[in-house]
């Protein structure tokens, strides 16, 4: 969808539905919003529904980056301590890899 030929309280629209959505455990929604808005919500003319979406899509983006932090440490302490946490460590995994490294 082009935001150019949207109306300003349809994007403002947009971008909330998006924000609202990144909290239903949906953090690409997040990205996209802060990736989708960003030019919009700092890179144009001011207007009136502009401060709203400058709020949503730095919202977005911070709940981005939490689940970015949060994702990448879980992998790299999964990754790093699987073999050391045993039983436990297996029966956390949908798929069980075989040997260590």
């Amino acid at each position: 969808m082009d935001l150019r030929l949207v109306r300003n309280e349809k994007k403002l629209e947009i971008c909330k539905y998006y924000a609202r959505g990144g909290w239903a455990c949906l953090p690409v929604l997040w990205a996209v919003n802060f990736v989708w808005f960003y030019g919009e919500a700092f890179k144009q003319a001011p207007y009136q529904e502009q401060k709203q979406i400058k709020r949503y899509v730095v919202l977005s983006g911070i709940g981005a980056l939490v689940w970015i932090v949060a994702l990448t440490s879980w992998i790299i302490l999964y990754q790093t301590h699987r073999v050391a946490w045993g039983e436990w460590g297996e029966a956390i995994s949908f798929l069980v890899p075989t040997g260590s490294a």
